[in-house]
């Protein structure tokens, strides 16, 4: 059966989304799938966004029939609006922020480990398997609509955050699969997918709004994460084309930081009043305060809101406590606490350091968007030493939906840039900014397919192998390593090449640990080029690669002397070749980088 439609998925870490297109039309008809869920138990509703959430069951609701969906019974669990609403009540029983949870590389992602902290007792699942449900649900409620086009049979793209790395995204990738997209789905950038989203809504009309030369700065912050993306206005043929230039590095501050911030106001107004929390009732107020944040900032928002939690001690139990707290405040909280104004050369506060620290989320010390915008600017400057002048912004994330936040950013871009030509212009022409991501994927697939406008870049990161030196040891000391680089910035699928560099041991025939490192500021670096030194900001450890790779028996020795090739295939997956330089082995190092390849 061959595809009738794209299908674009935002995985979101606070809402998840579906989009699609039917194949076949001259222009794309880009429409939203409802989605039915749990709004509270045994009451289903049908909503556009799925709330990125996992309520798991106590006993007596297990098989109850209370959860149970159209196209699924007797079930443990729920997912969406009805287990988002749980979080407020039974935080020790719902997983949330999932999708934070799989770039986080100091815990195994394939264990059951959330609810984080959850006590004895209480059923746990692994972040993998949290992203699987949520992509579950999306599948079933697509082919309860769709049942004669099963989605294992359709063109899917589904959204990643750009600053995932290798490993987070192979996760995101794993968890689909075992959803049940297809094999060919195709993981796409968010801020990408944001760009594609607004060309979708101008047409043609973009070239009028883009002229050569401009470059587009996309901010995307979503629950989780924060993006940075530079997208550059470049001709070709006579024709307008667009060319990513640069992407951030992993950021993970979000909604979810802000709802934790504004949790922290709330928390001491009930102090102020004679009530003090328990750590169960922290984790309560957290979520209750993400439904005030969105309910305040959203534009015909009340000017109130009533955030409560549960009672726990002996004259509460069964009741709530609760406070007020009004837009303006939570609308200057946010805005000075997130999207301060700062000068274009101020840098993100480092956080004290402990010799003891909780393995959670390793959340930015300093919240300050604008402050890690002005270090992103200026790495990826002229050479001369000069930041990068944006002439237009476009948003993208819930967090955008909030006007506050999108002036105030504007005003701070304005101040850095402003001179006699303003400051950067904000794009108008994309409003709907909860479904945007998953908009803007099925736009690509279409347009992949039918030859609709692309953006180009290639590979937004460079990629290196660690390369220990030989030489004395040092007791106590590891080996000083070094980077040979491999992949450069802007590598294009379905090329290949030899890495330049004198032989290198490979150990085969017994457990061997390889280290790996990414940079998106080192856009000079070439294949073979050896760095002897770098800083944090230059170069990002990877999760190392832990494999036994065969032994060539006509050698017998530990190390075999290797050369590098590297391959980006059609499909985006980079292959790292180690050839042998003394027989006619190869052995292959395999990493999906689908997704930073050209899209």
């Amino acid at each position: 059966m061959a595809a009738q439609y794209v299908i674009g998925i935002d995985l979101g870490t606070t809402n998840s989304a579906l989009a699609y297109v039917p194949l076949g039309e001259d222009k794309p008809r880009i429409e939203l799938l409802p989605i039915p869920q749990l709004v509270a138990a045994a009451t289903i509703e049908s909503r556009l966004l799925l709330p990125s959430f996992v309520y798991l069951a106590g006993e007596h609701e297990s098989g109850s029939g209370s959860l149970d969906l159209p196209w699924a019974s007797d079930r443990d669990f729920a997912v969406g609006e009805f287990a988002r609403r749980q979080a407020a009540e039974v935080p020790d029983r719902t997983v949330g922020a999932a999708k934070s949870w799989l770039c986080h590389s100091r815990v195994d992602r394939h264990q059951p480990i959330l609810p984080w902290n959850a006590p004895a007792g209480v059923p746990k699942i692994s972040p993998v398997t949290a992203a699987t449900r949520y992509l579950e649900h999306l599948i079933a409620a697509w082919e309860a609509a769709f049942p004669q086009s099963p989605i294992d049979r359709q063109h899917v793209v589904l959204t990643v955050p750009a600053s995932f790395d290798v490993s987070a995204r192979e996760l995101t990738r794993e968890a689909a699969l075992a959803a049940g997209l297809p094999e060919s789905l195709v993981l796409l950038e968010e801020p990408q997918a944001a760009v594609y989203s607004w060309l979708a809504a101008m047409g043609d009309r973009w070239r009028r709004a883009l002229a050569m030369g401009d470059t587009l700065l996309v901010c995307d912050v979503g629950g989780g994460t924060t993006d940075l993306t530079l997208v550059h206005v470049t001709e070709e043929g006579g024709e307008l084309v667009l060319g990513r230039k640069a992407v951030g590095n992993h950021l993970l501050v979000g909604g979810d930081n802000m709802d934790l911030a504004l949790a922290y106001h709330v928390a001491g107004r009930f102090t102020e009043r004679g009530t003090t929390l328990d750590p169960w009732q922290s984790v309560a107020l957290w979520h209750s305060c993400r439904n005030a944040k969105e309910a305040l900032l959203t534009p015909d928002g009340p000017e109130q809101y009533t955030v409560a939690v549960l009672g726990r001690g002996s004259k509460l139990i069964g009741g709530t406590v609760s406070v007020e707290v009004d837009r303006e405040t939570v609308a200057e909280l946010l805005v000075d606490g997130f999207f301060p104004r700062c000068g274009l050369n101020d840098r993100p506060a480092r956080g004290r350091v402990s010799g003891f620290r909780e393995i959670g989320l390793p959340f930015e010390s300093d919240t300050a968007v604008t402050r890690h915008l002005a270090v992103f600017l200026q790495a990826h400057g002229s050479d001369a030493g000069g930041p990068v002048r944006p002439t237009h912004v476009l948003f993208n994330g819930g967090v955008f939906k909030a006007e506050s936040l999108r002036r105030r950013l504007l005003d701070v871009l304005g101040r850095w840039f402003g001179g006699a030509a303003g400051g950067p212009k904000m794009l108008e022409g994309t409003h709907d900014l909860d479904h945007a991501a998953a908009r803007g994927a099925a736009y690509y697939g279409w347009a992949k397919h039918a030859g609709g406008v692309r953006i180009r870049g290639g590979t937004a990161h460079a990629y290196y192998v660690g390369i220990e030196t030989s030489g004395l040891a040092i007791p106590g000391a590891p080996r000083p390593l070094r980077g040979l680089c491999v992949v450069p910035i802007g590598m294009e699928e379905g090329t290949e090449a030899d890495v330049p560099s004198d032989e290198i041991g490979l150990v085969v025939g017994e457990p061997a640990h390889f280290r790996f490192f990414r940079s998106s500021v080192r856009a000079q670096d070439r294949p073979g080029d050896v760095l002897a030194s770098w800083t944090e900001d230059e170069l990002i450890e990877t999760d190392p690669l832990e494999a036994t790779l065969p032994a060539d028996e006509s050698i017998d020795e530990p190390y075999v002397p290797v050369k590098f090739h590297s391959r980006l295939t059609e499909l985006g997956v980079f292959e790292l070749w180690c050839v042998s330089t003394q027989t006619d082995k190869r052995w292959k190092l395999e990493f999906s980088v689908r997704e930073e390849a050209r899209q």
